[in-house]
């Protein structure tokens, strides 16, 4: 039996509505609002990231040759580009927000098993920010040095799933530790995050809260070795200490001990030195909790491929986070369906597979499964292949 439901509005059926309605009340989104409401916005943009497009004019010319299925696909208001570049202009971005918030709380809940490469009790968390480049004729809100703007993303990721749970939006000149500092701490969980975080203050503000931490040390960091713990070198490990910083400044700043581990990683040549305030996990887990903090970096790519420079759709602050909270909302749903689903796909393949199914009428889990085409070609047909025997 065909599928009568486009793989789109399949896609539809795992948003909240009743959250999304309330994410739009709280802000009055469809104030005053005739035709293309904030659902509308919504689905517009999601279309726009799933389906990699440039510009207003790219996502109104494909809308418009798509008009029959629009309807069915739960599109209720006239796509234009004067309706979209007004709705993401007026319409306030905190919805989005909000919205993004409420789904990531959902993905949370189903990856809480998941099994991220190392059995712990504690939530585990990495903590990095990337940089957006903007043109400075065009968004001079964003300066981020004398001839360029930039947004700059500041996010938390849960490495179960990776799941962001927090993301600061700022202009390319607010440095890290700007927004570390603001960061509601979580009792027990860890840390991990690169030396750019090095600020003495507000680590020891983790062991005052009851967390962990885990970063690149500094080369010029001034301590002494107060203790020694044995290590196994053949398994990259140099050395597991506990130190006790002596530097006019740090010393005040953060006045209990710290452990220092040294990791030598032979494939890159390279010798790493973490601190953490963490004393009960082995030196080795320590190392390889960082090596995972990767899953960020996988975050940050996917983000730049669908917010490439001139596919902001907006140049305004507005328009800016607009869109890339309906970006994050988008990435965090198909994390979902991915989930519910059961799927072995990574979430960069199913992204790929969408942005070519999108208007098909099939099923989705089959879509998304390696046995569509098989599935296809199994069908039964009245007339003859040509190619029987």
């Amino acid at each position: 039996m065909i599928n009568e439901r486009t793989v789109f509005s399949q896609i539809l059926d795992f948003i909240p509505k009743h959250q999304f309605r309330t994410c739009v009340n709280r802000y009055s989104g469809n104030y005053r609002v005739k035709s293309f409401s904030c659902f509308d916005q919504y689905l517009t943009m999601a279309f726009a990231q799933l389906t990699y497009r440039e510009s207003l004019r790219d996502i109104e010319t494909c809308l418009k040759a798509l008009n029959k299925k629009l309807y069915r696909c739960g599109f209720r208001g006239k796509v234009s580009r004067n309706n979209l570049a007004n709705a993401n202009e007026k319409r306030d971005w905190r919805i989005y927000h909000d919205f993004a918030q409420v789904l990531i709380s959902k993905a949370r809940q189903l990856y809480a098993d998941e099994d991220f490469g190392i059995t712990l009790r504690n939530t585990v968390y990495a903590l990095d920010a990337t940089v957006i480049d903007l043109c400075l004729s065009l968004f001079p809100w964003a300066k981020h040095r004398r001839h360029k703007s930039a947004v700059k993303l500041h996010t938390l990721m849960d490495l179960k799933g990776s799941i962001p749970t927090f993301i600061s939006i700022t202009s390319g000149a607010v440095h890290e530790t700007t927004v570390f500092r603001t960061m509601h701490l979580e009792p027990l969980a860890i840390y991990v995050m690169d030396r750019g975080y090095t600020d003495f203050a507000t680590l020891y503000s983790f062991s005052k809260s009851n967390s962990f931490f885990i970063i690149r040390a500094k080369k010029k960091t001034v301590y002494y070795r107060k203790c020694s713990r044995p290590i196994d070198k053949s398994t990259g490990l140099r050395s597991d200490q506990t130190i006790k910083l002596t530097g006019p400044k740090t010393s005040k700043l953060y006045p209990i001990p710290l452990r220092r581990i040294t990791f030598r990683d032979e494939d890159q040549q390279r010798t790493f030195v973490f601190l953490t305030n963490n004393f009960q996990l082995d030196a080795l887990t320590i190392c390889q909790l960082y090596k995972l903090r990767w899953q960020i970096e996988l975050f940050f790519k996917w983000i730049k491929q669908h917010l490439r420079i001139k596919s902001f759709f907006g140049t305004s602050i507005n328009a800016v986070k607009s869109q890339i909270w309906i970006a994050i909302s988008v990435y965090v749903l198909v994390a979902i369906i991915k989930k519910e689903l059961k799927l072995e796909r990574s979430l960069h393949e199913i992204l790929q597979i969408l942005s070519i199914l999108l208007f098909e009428k099939t099923s989705l889990k089959q879509a998304l499964t390696e046995n569509y085409y098989t599935f296809k070609e199994q069908q039964n047909y009245n007339q003859l292949s040509l190619f029987d025997l």
